[in-house]
């Protein structure tokens, strides 16, 4: 198992839209972790351009992660919201897509990568079984111990434990506003839950931006952590400035679905606090707000894009990749060794 190979058990989470590149991947392995690179929202031919660049940049294992598609959503649940963003921005059209994900799979079967992850979903037992005949290990990742049970029916080998603190995108299988009124599982408690339900390696996500971090998932009973916030602003990510200037900041975070119909974790900002109603429909809305957040970047406004992050973003340090997984693995060590004294 690739868990049982790495010098430090850090895993690059795979953050879709920017921050993920061929450099921050391959630059995770070569540090001795894991670089997941994502494929969401990039084309065929572009997620396998990116995965023969990481090829070229490192010799280390590494691996793909993929968007699994939801059902789309009917129009009359997210027409009025677009509408209202229309009376005030340029919008695109909303429209529904599967993010290629059966032709991702082929490409992935047919030039395997150490490491195939899924999030938003879970794979078939049958794409489980294909990958496996390919080479590639499989992850999927979970918010609660019924979609782990699900995961694991199906033969994954990994369950990658996203709890609420985790920036970007929640990846519970499937999106619902009734749901909100039940509180999200943090870390700790998705940890212990999914150790007393599922035999599986678990690699835990969600507000680690420290060693202490690092150390306390591993006391928790996790193989590894994986990291995103912490990696924004390292030079090898493709973090845009806006983006980046925010990060560090004492500004909180919140879920919203505002920008994209999905819940997701980002810095809180304007459009945020004005678009608290905005209705699950991803990813529709997402297509329909993308100009509105182009518009936004190239202005160098920051009420108007998305900005996500954990919510310990504020602690994010900015470092070359190396450095960061070499400081993050000494400080774990040091708060391993230091609980141990206690």
């Amino acid at each position: 198992m690739i868990l049982d190979e790495l010098q430090t058990p850090i895993v690059l989470a795979p953050m879709a839209g920017g921050p993920s590149t061929p450099e921050l991947t391959a630059a995770v392995s070569e540090a001795g972790g894991l670089g997941l690179l994502a494929a969401g929202y990039l084309s065929v031919e572009e997620t396998a351009a990116r995965i023969e660049k990481t090829r070229a940049l490192t010799g280390k294992p590494f691996g793909v992660n993929l968007f699994a598609p939801g059902a789309p959503t009917p129009p009359g649940e997210f027409s009025d919201y677009v509408d209202a963003l229309a009376a005030e921005y340029e919008v695109g059209a909303p429209k529904y897509d599967s993010d290629a994900w059966d032709a991702k799979i082929d490409l992935l079967v047919a030039a395997p990568v150490s490491v195939v992850t899924c999030t938003f979903g879970c794979f078939s037992a049958a794409e489980v079984s294909r990958l496996h005949a390919a080479g590639s290990e499989v992850w999927v990742t979970v918010t609660s111990v019924a979609e782990a049970l699900t995961a694991a029916e199906v033969g994954a080998d990994v369950l990658v434990a996203q709890g609420a603190e985790a920036g970007g995108h929640r990846a519970t299988f499937v999106d619902r506003v009734a749901d909100d009124v039940t509180d999200p599982l943090g870390l700790l408690s998705l940890l212990q839950l999914l150790t007393a339900a599922v035999d599986l390696p678990l690699v835990a996500t969600g507000g680690i931006t420290t060693g202490a971090g690092l150390a306390g998932v591993l006391a928790a009973g996790a193989r590894a952590a994986q990291l995103g916030t912490v990696f924004l602003r390292c030079p090898e990510a493709g973090t845009n400035s806006i983006h980046k200037g925010a990060l560090g900041s004492a500004t909180p975070t919140m879920l919203t679905r505002a920008f994209t119909g999905r819940r997701a974790r980002g810095i809180r900002n304007r459009f945020l606090l004005d678009h608290t109603d905005a209705p699950a429909a991803y990813p529709e809305i997402h297509y329909a707000t993308a100009p509105l957040r182009a518009a936004a970047r190239g202005a160098g406004n920051s009420e108007e894009v998305n900005l996500w992050a954990g919510q310990t973003h504020s602690l994010a340090p900015e470092l070359p990749v190396g450095e960061l997984v070499a400081k993050l693995t000494t400080e774990a060590k040091i708060a391993l060794t230091k609980a141990l004294s206690r």
